[in-house]
């Protein structure tokens, strides 16, 4: 009856599960969503309290002081991340629980009773989340390196492709070996283990910067591949349907994130946007135009339509709530103002718009690829706040660069281009842009925040 009743309450979890998912889908009702799957979550720790054991051995000390350390990290980093770094704590955090799949099938593996077949499902279930919980560890752990900056050209590999591919291999064909022994050798499970951690390394290491969004929408699907390997370990329920809901969502986010980039994964996965494309270029010496901040304001206070493009740059400024300050003046002003978010702006899924959505702007004013890219040439002014790769026109016209084919925010053709950077210095995915050198478009050089803020005051006094 204890066991009956256990698995009731996790069939409540898991309707919260849904329930909460359910609400992500749309920024009003976010919050409460992530707050319903968040009870639901705690509820199921709670249960698996009273989860019967199969031996009498009292483990309550480890898993209490377990989940006081843990919760008292995630909380503290919780609280005091920026939004600059929640791209690296979303990466950090889902390598975490791949690392926990992954433990838990090394455990299981060093569990195992004496005399298990080791052609079995059981083994096979094992092997699987060790694998996959493996890759999601050290791969999330490279691109929290590659977000952070540190790792960014410091590791290449030579033939990345062919490397891949064999440690697949080897990967595979170990696994096999293991399953067709006789008995369980957990020294071959260990070089298993530390091959499938350095596969994760390789398998990521060779991705450019411009690929990281769906790298991590990736890695976030193998978690949970990896969480429901790890429920099915222990026939657990929760596990199982909250790892299969977090694989399958990640699926689709990496499927919809490929197909803002007009690319297949296969193509991210062996090649991704770096530095190392050729590009034709236009072989003379380009001129840029730079603006100041009172003829700004008044371009943009006597404007009928402008858009917004945030960038990385908007967040490493932190320029979110002074942007919203400044749309709101113009606002006043008779402008209508919307934002242009491009699906792979920043450096994760959704970034721009958690962001903006930080900042309190109603989330009817943000504009997806295509409405945005209609209405360009009825807009005024584009504002492009820190925002280099989304908005390049290298990816239309150039064969030659590293980012042709992905489709971008046609800001040239509007009336006017305003782009806010501290610097010419390239973007993420490490080529210039021709549009600085437009001849409809200025650079207003420094700070976005300061710029933003300049822009707002002089709107006002204009």
């Amino acid at each position: 009856m204890e066991k009956e009743l256990i698995d009731f309450l996790y069939l409540i979890c898991i309707i919260l599960f849904i329930v909460g998912l359910k609400r992500l889908s749309h920024p009003d009702s976010a919050k409460k969503g992530n707050m319903i799957a968040g009870i639901g979550m705690g509820l199921a720790i709670v249960i698996t309290m009273f989860y019967p054991m199969e031996n009498e051995s009292n483990n309550y000390a480890w898993i209490f002081g377990g989940l006081i350390i843990g919760g008292t990290i995630g909380y503290i980093a919780a609280k005091k991340i920026k939004m600059t770094k929640m791209p690296e704590m979303v990466s950090l955090f889902n390598g975490l629980g791949g690392a926990c799949s992954m433990l838990i099938a090394a455990v299981e593996f060093y569990n195992l009773p004496e005399g298990t077949p080791m052609m079995s499902t059981q083994v096979l279930t094992i092997i699987f989340a060790l694998f996959v919980g493996s890759i999601a560890f050290t791969g999330s752990i490279v691109a929290w390196g590659k977000l952070d900056g540190f790792l960014r050209d410091s590791l290449v590999l030579p033939a990345p492709q062919i490397i891949n591919l064999g440690m697949l291999i080897v990967v595979l064909g170990l696994s096999a070996y293991i399953m067709f022994l006789p008995e369980m050798n957990f020294t071959l499970v260990l070089v298993l283990l530390g091959l499938s951690m350095v596969y994760g390394v390789t398998f990521v290491t060779p991705i450019g910067g411009g690929d990281m969004p769906v790298v991590i929408s990736l890695l976030n699907s193998f978690t949970g591949i990896a969480a429901a390997g790890a429920g099915l370990i222990y026939g657990n329920q929760v596990m199982i349907v909250g790892g299969i809901i977090v694989g399958a969502a990640g699926t689709i986010l990496t499927v919809l994130m490929c197909n803002a980039m007009n690319r297949s994964l296969f193509n991210v996965v062996i090649g991704g946007f770096s530095g190392s494309g050729k590009s034709s270029g236009s072989g003379r010496e380009e001129v840029v135009k730079e603006a100041s901040h009172g003829d700004t304001a008044i371009q943009l206070k006597y404007s009928n339509r402008v858009l917004i493009v945030p960038g990385y740059g908007l967040a490493v400024a932190q320029a979110q709530h002074v942007c919203h300050d400044l749309e709101k003046a113009l606002e006043n002003e008779g402008v209508d103002v919307k934002y242009a978010i491009h699906p792979v702006a920043g450096r994760m899924p959704g970034h721009m718009n958690v962001l903006l959505a930080e900042a309190d702007v109603p989330y009817p004013k943000l504009l997806e690829l295509e409405e945005a890219n209609e209405q360009m040439p009825n807009t005024d002014m584009v504002l492009v706040i820190g925002a280099n790769d989304v908005v390049n026109p290298s990816a239309k016209n150039d064969p030659g660069s590293p980012i042709y084919g992905m489709p971008i925010l046609d800001v040239e053709l509007a009336g006017t281009v305003i782009v806010l950077k501290r610097s010419m210095r390239p973007g993420y995915a490490g080529i210039q842009n021709p549009l600085f050198f437009g001849e409809k478009t200025k650079m207003l050089f420094g700070d976005a925040k300061d710029s933003l803020s300049k822009l707002k005051t002089e709107v006002g006094n204009a």
